[in-house]
């Protein structure tokens, strides 16, 4: 079901409610789709499987122990002079 922005604010309580029964209700901002709103059970499905931003960082390459050491000997001071 379509909510105008108004209509949504206003009856904010019956979107949820509609949203976990009926499904997802879009929201219209000058007759244009804004949002959506969800049940967290459809937002749980949606995510599912979906890897965060720390398992794409953690499931990057391998060091290799060149690089490893290449990193791990590098100056601990930053490099730009921090005098203005």
């Amino acid at each position: 079901m379509e909510w105008p922005l108004q209509d949504a604010k206003n009856q904010f309580s019956k979107v949820v409610r509609k949203a976990r029964l009926e499904g997802p209700q879009i929201v219209t901002l000058r007759g244009e789709r804004a949002a959506v709103v969800l049940s967290a059970t459809d937002y749980d499905a949606l995510r599912a499987g979906r890897p965060t931003l720390v398992d794409d960082l953690l499931s990057g390459p391998a060091w290799d122990d060149a690089f490893a050491e290449a990193v791990t000997r590098r100056a601990k001071t930053p490099s730009r002079d921090a005098a203005f």
